[in-house]
């Protein structure tokens, strides 16, 4: 990536880029494929949102975590397409993977980018709106500071 991954934005805590950073942050943490870094950084890149904040988050899918939320995932697109969950149970094998998957890639992945939008795009904005408050909030005590100073 050269010299684009040293821009100021990638690393440094700002509004723009710690919102745009728990967007993609949930939203890679829910793809349903090994490597989710690697498309959460090139999203990063060319965002201008916080690498270590949305690396952080997408670790969120993790060796324990990960089958219970793609489970959950893989139900709620079921259930869009209006279709049976065909899976009744999980094993976490190779084998059980390839004769799985042609049963379950269309659910898990129509349950997966939804939860994972919804999830970004609720995190992108609850984290915009704290932080205009939170600076408003600020500037309001410090005024009252000041006007405190001028009085005495």
């Amino acid at each position: 990536m050269g010299d684009m991954i040293f821009q100021n934005n990638l690393w440094h805590i700002n509004r723009h880029s710690v919102s745009w950073a728990f967007l993609i942050g949930l939203f890679c943490c829910f793809l349903p494929m090994p490597f989710q870094m690697v498309p959460g950084v090139i999203l990063c890149v060319w965002i201008g949102a916080n690498i270590p904040v949305s690396i952080l988050l997408i670790w969120i899918s993790n060796p324990f975590t990960m089958a219970p939320m793609f489970y959950a995932t893989y139900r709620l697109g079921a259930w869009m397409l209006g279709q049976d969950t065909q899976v009744s149970t999980i094993d976490l094998s190779w084998d059980w993977l390839s004769a799985q998957l042609s049963l379950v890639w269309k659910p898990l992945l129509l349950g997966s980018i939804t939860t994972g939008l919804t999830l970004g795009i609720l995190a992108f904005i609850t984290v915009r709106l704290y932080w205009r408050w939170k600076v408003s909030k600020d500037w309001s005590v410090r005024r009252q500071r000041m006007l405190q100073r001028l009085r005495s």
